[in-house]
């Protein structure tokens, strides 16, 4: 699995990933950290890349339900909501096996897309 991290989640997240052997892409890598979110978006999806943020904004953008079109119909997210920057890491490790699970599930569907949200106390998934 590829994560294209976003600039508000910290390093250790991404070092959880890497030691879980999946590609991590630091947005800082590839765009200006100051990019409105419908770019990091677009780079998300773009590089096929499951989008890991703690930004309420991206609900909206990834959303499978809206009025018009949906722009961004491949972006998978992982969501941090209500979780400390300094529990993210293991929160992730907690969670990763769930997500991997998720993953595998949707390479099948029609529309394979993965939306997780990570919190201090719960750990969701919407398919």
């Amino acid at each position: 699995m590829k994560f294209f991290i976003d600039q508000n989640v910290p390093d250790s997240v991404g070092s959880v990933l890497v030691s879980n052997g999946h590609e991590v892409v630091p947005l800082r890598t590839r765009i200006p950290t100051s990019s409105p979110d419908t770019l990091v978006a677009a780079v998300a999806e773009a590089n096929d890349a499951i989008l890991v943020t703690f930004d309420p904004d991206f609900k909206a953008l990834a959303s499978r339900i809206g009025i018009g079109q949906r722009r961004f119909k491949r972006l998978s997210l992982i969501r941090f909501e209500r979780c400390r920057e300094s529990q993210a890491a293991q929160r992730m490790q907690d969670a990763l096996s769930l997500i991997e699970h998720e993953w595998a599930i949707s390479t099948g569907a029609r529309d394979r897309r993965l939306f997780v949200v990570i919190s201090r106390q719960t750990i969701r998934t919407h398919r």
